[in-house]
């Protein structure tokens, strides 16, 4: 029994039978499933990447091209589109998710620097890879999380060995030193390029390279090869641009624009941001409820005054002019300038009043809320857990799956900060690999409190580095055990 589950196979048909439950009988979509299917769908059947405008199929950019281009395939595969694809499509993400715990699984053996130990913790991180329970429920929904994470996962692998110390081991010939700045540089491009990949279906993907290549410079730095360290980091560069050159060029010859991106606010031709009553939100929001109760219904449905937080308003008299303003709002559930002007006055007011409010404590709110959930936002559960008697009353079940699923994502991300100190504290040849992985944690948490719409999901891209160094901890602690 021991040898059968010390088999990787063993852990990867566990995992695939985790996902196919979650496939057969908790599938769900979410509001971007739809866009996606109907860019998908118009790709295909009319060769133009947009959507219908007051009328016309009108080329649009409001989403990376990735995913509905993934959608596009198994459609071509399938011979099928719509819903009739979606199985299919999420099939799919089952295969490529159990891919990227393979992928978590080498990234803890590159970080560990520990040969003796590297089959223990490449085995430790795919068990924790394939029980996941939030990396394998988004298997079951047609969104990005799943290939962003893969994409992700596999630039990490490349980046880490780049800065981890080289075990010196007697005399190098001039051809193994040639062999391995080979291999530095092919692993800064394909990384690169895995990044680049994962840009077309997330947009803010670039954020990696951003976090990843100062530390691989500072190692180069430490080595006395900065030098080499700076033509990797170009390569890098230029595998992620190489990647999105056709989608930018795509863009500039269709809108007339450098646009290699997604654009910030994803609005469609003739619509308006509202910047304002964003920038109001951001002195305030950090709830995915108040997601679903404010944001998401600006411009297209009644918001009303009583689903805002009390927070949200410095004083009785703050409160009766967002009423207001929302009541003219509410007659055609059109925001007009005019309105959106008035929110960016009561933003700037209450930034005025409090900056670390702003700038400071809703980021940390947003940053806590989104590392620290239950994460059920994909499936029948509510999430509901206060009053504890009313809602122990209603529904038990609800309550206990929700308590459960925090409790675990709780386990993953404390697990993966002991893992962390212990890297860093008993295998120095890895710390910089330790800061690498770091570095892209806190960068990109701290870039999605900035956005508009903070969604829990978004953190899931961080998971790899959450597993990979999740198995650390479990390494070392019977080790330490050992040893008492």
């Amino acid at each position: 029994m021991k040898r059968v589950f010390s088999h990787p196979l063993t852990a990867i048909v566990i995992g695939f039978f985790l996902r196919l439950l979650f496939l057969l009988f908790l599938p769900s979509t979410a509001g971007d499933t739809a866009l996606y299917e109907t860019l998908s769908e118009n790709w295909v059947g009319h060769r133009i990447y947009g959507l219908v405008v007051e009328g016309v199929l009108t080329p649009v950019n409001i989403r990376m091209p990735g995913y509905p281009g993934y959608l596009a395939l198994v459609r071509i595969l399938t011979d099928l589109s719509g819903e009739a694809a979606r199985f299919w499509v999420m099939l799919g993400q089952v295969f490529i998710d159990l891919g990227s715990c393979l992928l978590i699984a080498e990234l803890a053996k590159r970080c560990c620097g520990r040969d003796q130990n590297s089959k223990r913790v490449y085995l430790t991180a795919l068990w924790l890879a394939v029980w996941c329970p939030f990396t394998a429920n988004y298997t079951a929904v047609p969104l990005t999380e799943t290939l962003t994470m893969f994409w992700t996962a596999l630039a990490l692998v490349l980046l880490v060995p780049m800065v981890n110390q080289e075990q010196a081991v007697g005399a190098v010939s001039k051809w193994e030193r040639f062999a391995r700045r080979s291999r530095y540089f092919r692993a800064a491009f394909f990384a690169g390029m895995a990044t680049g990949v994962a840009t077309l279906f997330r947009p803010e993907s670039p954020l990696l390279l951003l976090s990843c290549l100062p530390v691989v410079l500072w190692a180069a730095f430490l080595r006395d090869r900065l030098a080499r360290g700076v033509r990797a980091s170009v390569l890098a560069g230029l595998g992620c641009v190489l990647v999105l050159l056709p989608w930018t060029i795509r863009n500039a010859v269709t809108f007339g624009e450098f646009q290699p991106l997604a654009p910030r606010y994803t609005t469609l031709p003739g619509e308006r941001a509202p910047l304002g009553f964003m920038s109001w939100e951001k002195t305030w929001l950090y709830r995915l409820r108040e997601v679903f109760l404010v944001s998401w219904k600006m411009n297209g449905d009644p918001i009303e005054i009583d689903d805002i937080p009390s927070r949200a308003f410095d004083s009785p008299e703050e409160r009766q002019h967002v009423a207001a303003i929302l009541e003219r709002y509410n007659q055609d559930s059109n925001l007009t300038a005019e309105e959106d002007a008035e929110f960016r006055q009561i933003a700037q007011a209450r930034t005025a009043r409090d900056p670390l409010r702003t700038y400071l404590w809703v980021p940390l709110e947003r940053a806590v809320t989104l590392w620290f959930t239950p994460r059920v936002e994909q499936l029948p559960v509510s999430g509901s857990v206060f009053p504890l008697g009313y809602n122990w009353d209603r529904d038990r079940l609800d309550m206990c799956v929700t308590i459960g699923l925090f409790a675990i994502n709780v386990f993953y991300v404390a697990l993966a900060l002991c893992g962390t100190l212990a890297l860093w504290r008993h295998a120095p040849e890895a710390r910089a690999a330790v800061v690498l992985l770091a570095s892209f944690v806190l960068v990109r948490t701290a870039f999605l409190t900035t956005i508009e719409t903070p969604e829990p999901r978004y953190v899931l891209v961080c998971y790899p580095v959450v597993m990979a160094m999740a198995a650390q901890a479990l390494l070392a602690w019977p080790k330490r055990a050992s040893s008492r």
